[in-house]
């Protein structure tokens, strides 16, 4: 589980595109994220995820990216039976199938490139309520944590004759209780621990607070930011006159 859940946590890495300033970042997952909902058919949405891929390689994370993509598999494959099931056409099943998978795809790759700090920089220069940045990236730092309380409990509660992996599905569903509600309790205690460490920080007492880490684009975020929007206005150009499309 924690391998699969590691292809949404930000490590810190070297890369080029992780030295990006974090709006070039969201702008390229956007315009990603964007592209795979216009595509119609799945010659087109192939080429959408070779480029994700290309991006991931770029910034050396191709094998977390690969473990989205596994983590996906399960939803994939239960669109793609729901759309046979009620369309009757493969092809329109695959496509929105293949298209759930780019659209995580491109989130995945702003969160695994993305520091929560520079998450929170980049939500508090579009002006959202501050409430609203701190719960939002408080939430992001909590998920490795949160994935590491599961495990441990898990772990412990196999030692005391726990099994979580045999039976039918109702009885696998039954057995995830001793799993949910201590880790419902640890995270309630560690909700009531932050609001005291927010509390002795004086959190709210200035509307405005100053940050420490101001962003301002270099000429390789201009050049990247540019060379997004080009691409993406080219890709949608050929998309919809230049390529076969399949509408379903």
């Amino acid at each position: 589980m924690m391998w699969l859940s590691s292809g949404f946590i930000f490590r810190k890495g070297a890369s080029r595109y992780h030295r990006l300033d974090p709006r070039v970042k969201l702008l390229v997952s956007v315009l990603m994220f964007v592209t795979a909902l216009i595509v119609r058919s799945i010659f087109q949405l192939a080429i959408v995820l070779a480029f994700m891929v290309a991006v991931a390689a770029i910034a050396t994370v191709l094998k977390r990216v690969a473990r989205t993509m596994a983590l996906t598999a399960t939803f994939s494959a239960l669109i793609f039976i729901i759309n046979v099931v009620f369309t009757r056409n493969l092809e329109t099943s695959a496509l929105y199938a293949s298209r759930f998978v780019a659209i995580v795809v491109s989130t995945s790759l702003f969160f695994i490139t993305t520091s929560p700090d520079e998450l929170e920089q980049v939500m508090k220069m579009f002006r959202l309520p501050r409430d609203v940045v701190f719960a939002f990236v408080t939430a992001v730092r909590f998920i490795p944590v949160m994935m590491l309380d599961a495990l441990q409990i898990m772990d412990a509660q196999k030692s005391r004759g726990l099994e979580l992996e045999k039976g039918n599905l109702l009885r696998r569903v039954r057995n995830m209780i001793p799993i949910l509600i201590p880790l419902v309790v640890n995270a309630v205690v560690r909700s009531g621990e932050l609001a005291e460490a927010m509390e002795s920080r004086a959190y709210g007492a200035v509307p405005r607070p100053t940050s420490l880490a101001v962003y301002r684009a270099k000429t390789v975020d201009r050049v990247v930011a540019v060379a997004a929007v080009l691409t993406f206005a080219f890709t949608a150009y050929s998309f919809y006159f230049l390529l076969p499309t399949f509408v379903p």
